[in-house]
């Protein structure tokens, strides 16, 4: 058999080149009849109608709220008006704006949460990085702690936190410089025996009933519960940072050791640079909480005459100018409410539009999603 025989041989056994010389309509028939291409196509038609029926379920109220807010009154008790329409009316948003103040009360809110994110995301990183690189002992049980912040229910501490700010003292200081005493190892110091030896001046007062301060109705108690890693979903901003920290080699870091670089100076060199996608995605997080945050806000605020006025207070306020309607009063004045709750949250859709890029990249470098 010469060559070109064998060459002919081989060609005719090889299943490519038999695939290769069969017509493209049996090519399709096969693919879309087999066994494993119509399992493909029933998982992802699966996963559609379920991502579009929890997408729905989820915007539902806001496709109702958002039609609703630029009806005209006539159209609320016209019986042909459903979801559409017939006249466009702003009259809603003008009152929100003008009769609830509102751009004060974005002011605040802007404030605040920035505020409480940026603290909560340094901190947060901070302690992760410590539970990531360093080993030394009590570290998991630290970290342990770190996710039973995560399973506590808030409400079970919320007397708790709430009378403490009420009369914030730490370690005792201010009942101990009023006078008052602190036992250590079996003996008991006051401000008057260390005045005696010129330690702290007689005249040294903080509060003249020796109580601790008065923090509630301020932003006070949000900003050191942050301080210490301790405010709202900080055990979820702490585990995601611990997770991407572990994905940093450790190489770089003792590469900066060996160039003379200290702890601190290595992780503000060169891990924070690094962590860039993964910091902007958790303060996205504190953030978003902190804007649409109710529980922590109302816990902390006892006389709203004296708190700060944030976008959360504006919800279910009485607005006059739409009270005086000739229209059903009830529904009219429900669709307010909803408008005004659009505006709370259009804030973080601009956000969001605007970084959605770095939050999925934080959270594919978190760790928690598959490859």
């Amino acid at each position: 058999m010469n060559a070109e025989n064998v060459k002919k041989a081989k060609f005719r056994n090889n299943p490519a080149a038999d695939f290769e010389r069969t017509p493209l309509k049996v090519k399709l028939k096969s693919k879309l009849t087999s066994l494993f291409f119509l399992k493909k196509i029933v998982w992802i038609a699966f996963r559609l109608v379920l991502l579009v029926g929890i997408a729905f379920q989820i915007l539902k109220p806001y496709l109702q709220w958002l039609p609703e807010s630029i009806m005209a009154p006539d159209d609320f008790i016209d019986v042909t008006v459903q979801m559409v329409p017939k006249s466009i009316s702003f009259d809603m948003y003008k009152a929100v704006w003008h009769e609830l103040h509102y751009f004060n009360a974005f002011f605040n809110t802007l404030t605040l949460s920035v505020t409480v994110a940026l603290i909560q995301t340094f901190i947060c990183c901070f302690i992760a990085y410590g539970l990531a690189k360093f080993k030394f002992k009590g570290n998991k049980l630290v970290f342990m702690a770190v996710i039973l912040s995560l399973l506590i229910p808030h409400k079970t501490l919320q007397l708790s936190m709430q009378m403490n700010f009420m009369d914030f003292d730490v370690l005792g200081i201010f009942h101990f410089l009023n006078g008052g005493g602190i036992n250590l190892f079996g003996f008991s110091y006051t401000n008057d025996f260390l005045a005696a030896i010129d330690i702290i001046p007689e005249s040294w007062t903080i509060f003249t009933d020796g109580r601790g301060a008065y923090l509630l109705d301020t932003n006070w108690p949000l900003i050191i519960l942050s301080l210490f890693g301790l405010a709202f979903k900080n055990g979820l901003y702490i585990f995601l940072l611990r997770q991407f920290f572990f994905g940093v080699p450790s190489e770089l870091e003792e590469s900066a050791y060996i160039d003379g670089s200290g702890i601190m100076k290595t992780f503000f060199t060169i891990i924070l640079p690094l962590s860039v996608p993964m910091l902007i995605t958790v303060f996205l997080f504190a953030f978003s909480w902190q804007w649409t945050d109710v529980f922590y806000t109302q816990l902390f605020s006892i006389d709203s005459s004296k708190s700060v006025t944030l976008l959360k207070d504006l919800v279910g306020q009485q607005i006059n100018t739409l009270s005086l309607v000739n229209t059903d009063q009830a529904t009219y004045l429900n669709a307010a409410k909803h408008t005004c709750g659009l505006m709370v949250i259009a804030p973080l859709v601009v956000v969001y539009l605007f970084f959605q890029k770095y939050l999925v990249q934080g959270i594919e470098r978190s760790g928690l999603t598959a490859d």
